[in-house]
Formats: structure tokens, C-alpha cells, sequence
């Protein structure tokens, strides 16, 4: 199977709607937009999303520190697993613990959306399912199903999966991507949008992303211009509902039975957010505190921040972002508009600007999420989105932060890894949080996704490895860590250095 790519370096998270009998509040979680209505019968409520990295250090800002009980080492004996596995009996798959997800590799659907590589897959899967994983994640891109024409859509490779999955016991979480995947026709994992997609930006360049030196981004069609027909006679909105309504219609057999979630795309990367650097720059950001550019110099969002700035009287702020924003790799604090003190963002006009640019931002989620919800409304499957950030200071005391507020909100909390980790400090990094998490309650609704299937992943070491962490997340009673909650530090403290980079965060329901 294909190599796996590392994820960007940027906290994510997913707010996921999950059907139930009574009605829920919206309830506000640091640093995330929430939107509060009125209480309704069937409503969903929200599930958390965090990616997990290992740190170098188990006194890192925020960190976890149970006793595991294992070798000096840190590599328990595998003589009991290796048993298991060489004659021919699987870890009893127990519903009570965290159940583990595993994303499939980027190239599983080729170029014409069909299956690549079936017998491999086939043999995969078996084996996933063997190891006690409850399920896998298929990544539906846009730019394959309904590649060559407007509402043509090939589902055929996907309906493969979601058949061969039911075959082997598993379940499926769909992403329906509606960005670009790789960096150019060079990258092995090279998904454009569809092509009749990039026609239209060809005849009408503002359709993409633009920043204040022109520079156009093609990873995901401009938010600015959601609600108008530029796309042959349709919204981008209607394009991405028609999409949702297509695969709902195809997989309804399957929805709530084998496909029991749906992530639905908002941005690069299927994250609610700015491209302000390329997805792919991300992966050294964290390095460089590289700033980005702001994204709003297409035609279509200058007019919507032109018509806000005139109606408040103020015309003159409606001409693009901010002056002082800096360059795209200079410090925060050496900038004018940025800097934590008399910085220009907190006049009237940094106030305004940053108020119309995050609320263009949230529209669009807002937007999205409602067409998600009414359109798979009845499916019994549980529909959610990413929205990211990022930390450079304490990613660990962020993750703290966010599994504490989650028990405080009786939230179900999802992981993720941000790199392909088969290493036993970063299996027992998840398994900790997992505990933190779910310590002290009756019903703990913690699962996780390992990002992502490959070659390296059935290597005989990192098998063995994979296999004893879905049996420590699968089963309650395998394995216990004794949290020091009292003990952990505080999250003010200066972090010591990360390893790998950390990619977790926190979302919020308000649609």
C-alpha cells in the first residue's frame, strides 16, 4: 500500500454530531465559536476531535505520567501477543474500551475511482480486523468522484471498500474531501479538484484564494463566493450539498450500519480554516512561526469586506487586510498589527477587519454543517467537521486543557495521530490520554484514528507493537494506568522541546 504522508502541523479538531433521545444545549468550549439555540427533539451533540503526538519528555507542559508497570525499556514482552497472533486467535474485540480507527492509504481509489490493489486490501482489512480495530476511515475525494463532469459521480472504488469492510466485520467513517490532496502533478498523491472545477478558475482566477501579492491557492474553492452560481450554473455550497445527497442516496444502504460517521470537508486540508500557507508548508510552520498571508484579495471577498465596511460608515477599511501584518516569515511580535502590545488589531479597524474575517470563516462552516445535517438527517450515521489551530508553546498543556474541558462537557472525544508513529512511546501517549479521559466514568466515549495504513504498519515489529495498543484501547480491563492528576504540572510552566509535531484541538457545536 502506499507510503503514508505526514499530516500538517496545525491543532485540528472535529465537532461531530451524534444522534440522541434528549435534547442538548450548545455549550461554549475555550477558544471555539459557539452558536446557541433553542432545544430540539433528536438533536445531536457533540463529539471532540484531537490529534496526539509523543513528546521527548514526560514532564512536558501538561503531561500525563501513569504507571505502566512495564520493562526499563519501555517494550513489554510480546511473547503472550505473538502467541495470539501466530496461532490464530485475535483479542477479544471488547465494546467497553476506546476503539481504533484506521485511515486507509491515500491511493486506495485510483485516478478512474477504482479499487487499486483489492486482493492486498482484502488481506489488509482481514488482518485489521483480526487485531481487534474497529473500523477504518475512507477519505471520498471530490476530485475523483465527479472528476470530468458536474453531477457525474463514480462511486464505484468506494463501494468496494464499504462492501469488502462489511465483510470483514468493520466499520467505515467516510471524509468527503472537497479540497485538493498533494502539492502538484509531481506528488504521488497528487488529487486536484474536479476538472471541470479547475476550468472554471481558469476562465475566473478570483475563484481561488488570493493574497496581497496575488498569489493564487488552489487547494480549496473560495469561501467568498459560496452563495453565487460560478461553478457552471451552481454554488460551490450547492455543489458540495449535491455531492452529500449523491452519496447519500448510493451508500443508504450502508449508512448506520457499516458507514457510521460522515466528516464533511470545509478548507485545505478538510479543515475549517484559511489556506494563509500552503497545507504542505505546514509541516515545518511550527519551526519557522511562519505567519502566512491573509486570504482575501479574490474579487469576491474584497466585495464582501467593501459592502461591511460601508455599512458601518467606514469605506475606507473595505480595500483589503490589514497594513504592519508582517511578512510571511516574520515574528508576531516584530509586526505592527500582531504584536501582544498597542498592536494595530486592537483598534476599531483591527476589531472590525479580524471580525469580518473570522465571521466569513464560520459562515462557511455554518453553512455547510446545516446542508450536512438536513441532508443526512434519518441515516442513524453521526455527521462531523474539522476545524483546526495551532500551538507552538504547549501542545501537551493544550491537550490537557481539551481533554479536561471534554469530561466537563460530557463530550465524546476522538483522536488522531498527525504522523505515521508505530514507535511504543507514542501507542502508550494515546493510551494514557485515553485513560485520562475516560477515568471515573460510567460511560466513556473515547475512539481513536491511526493515520494511516501502510507497508511499514505490518513490518513484524510494528505489528506486534499495533496490535498489543489496539488490545490496551479495545479492552477496559487489559490494561489500567494509574493517573497522577493531582501531580500533573501546570500548564503555564514553558514546555520542554516536542519531538514530533502536535496536531490536536477542540470543536464546538453551532449548527
Amino acid at each position: 500500500m502506499a507510503i503514508a504522508s505526514p499530516s500538517a502541523p496545525s491543532f485540528s479538531a472535529s465537532f461531530c454530531r451524534i444522534r440522541t433521545e434528549t435534547p442538548s444545549t450548545f455549550t461554549r468550549v475555550p477558544s471555539i465559536f459557539t452558536h446557541r439555540a433553542k432545544p430540539r427533539p433528536l438533536t445531536r451533540r457533540l463529539a471532540l476531535s484531537a490529534r496526539f503526538n509523543k513528546s521527548t519528555s514526560s514532564d512536558a507542559g501538561g503531561s500525563v505520567s501513569p504507571d505502566n508497570g512495564e520493562p526499563e525499556n519501555g517494550e513489554p514482552d510480546d511473547s503472550e501477543l505473538q502467541y495470539e497472533l501466530f496461532h490464530g486467535f485475535s483479542p477479544q474485540r471488547c465494546r467497553k474500551g476506546s476503539p481504533v480507527f484506521v485511515t486507509l492509504p491515500l491511493d486506495t481509489v485510483g485516478p478512474l475511482g477504482l479499487l487499486r490493489r483489492p486482493r492486498a486490501m482484502v488481506q489488509s482489512l482481514k488482518a485489521l480486523a483480526a487485531a481487534g480495530v474497529e473500523g477504518v476511515v475512507m477519505e471520498v475525494w471530490w476530485g475523483l468522484v465527479e472528476r470530468d463532469q458536474p453531477m457525474l459521480y463514480n462511486w464505484e472504488g468506494y463501494l468496494e471498500i464499504v462492501a469488502l469492510a462489511r465483510r470483514c466485520g468493520l466499520k467505515v467513517r467516510a471524509v468527503l474531501a472537497f479540497h485538493q490532496c498533494g502539492t502538484g502533478p509531481e506528488d504521488p498523491h497528487w488529487i486536484p479538484l474536479p476538472l471541470w472545477v479547475l476550468d472554471e478558475i481558469d476562465k475566473d482566477p478570483d475563484l481561488a484564494y488570493s493574497d496581497r501579492f496575488g498569489r493564487r491557492n488552489m487547494e480549496y474553492v473560495s469561501l467568498g463566493c459560496d452563495m453565487l452560481p460560478v461553478l457552471l450554473g451552481r454554488s460551490p455550497l450547492q455543489a458540495y450539498a449535491d455531492f452529500m445527497r449523491n452519496f447519500r442516496d448510493t451508500f443508504r444502504p450502508f449508512l448506520g450500519v457499516v458507514i457510521t460517521r460522515i466528516q464533511v470537508g470545509m478548507g485545505p486540508a478538510g479543515e475549517l480554516r484559511y489556506p494563509s500557507c500552503p497545507t504542505q508548508k505546514l509541516t515545518w510552520a511550527w519551526r519557522s512561526r511562519e505567519l502566512g498571508e491573509f486570504q482575501c484579495y479574490d474579487k469576491y471577498m474584497l466585495a464582501s469586506l467593501n459592502a461591511c465596511a460601508r455599512a458601518i460608515g467606514m469605506p475606507e477599511w473595505g480595500n483589503g487586510g490589514p497594513i504592519g501584518a508582517g511578512n510571511l516569515m516574520q515574528n508576531l511580535e516584530q509586526t505592527d498589527f500582531f504584536k501582544s502590545h498597542h498592536g494595530s488589531w486592537t483598534t476599531p479597524y483591527g476589531n472590525f477587519f479580524l471580525e469580518w474575517y473570522s465571521g466569513m470563516l464560520l459562515l462557511h462552516g455554518e453553512r455547510i454543517c446545516r446542508e450536512a445535517e438536513t441532508i443526512f438527517r434519518g441515516t442513524e450515521a453521526s455527521t462531523s467537521g474539522r476545524t483546526a489551530d495551532k500551538s507552538s508553546r504547549s501542545p501537551e498543556g493544550l491537550l490537557r486543557q481539551l481533554l479536561s474541558a471534554a469530561r466537563v462537557c460530557d463530550i465524546p472525544l476522538e483522536g488522531e495521530t498527525s504522523t505515521t508513529s508505530l514507535d511504543h512511546q507514542s501507542f502508550q501517549q494515546v493510551v494514557r490520554m485515553s485513560k485520562f479521559y475516560s477515568y471515573g466514568l460510567e460511560k466513556p466515549s473515547f475512539s481513536f484514528n491511526f493515520v494511516r495504513m501502510d507497508k511499514k504498519m505490518f513490518e513484524y515489529h510494528n505489528w506486534i507493537r499495533f496490535n498489543r495498543f489496539v488490545r490496551q484501547m479495545s479492552d477496559a480491563n487489559a490494561f489500567r494506568a494509574k493517573l497522577e492528576v493531582d501531580a500533573m504540572p501546570d500548564t503555564r510552566r514553558s514546555p520542554t522541546s516536542i519531538s514530533d509535531v502536535a496536531k490536536f484541538g477542540m470543536g464546538s457545536k453551532y449548527c
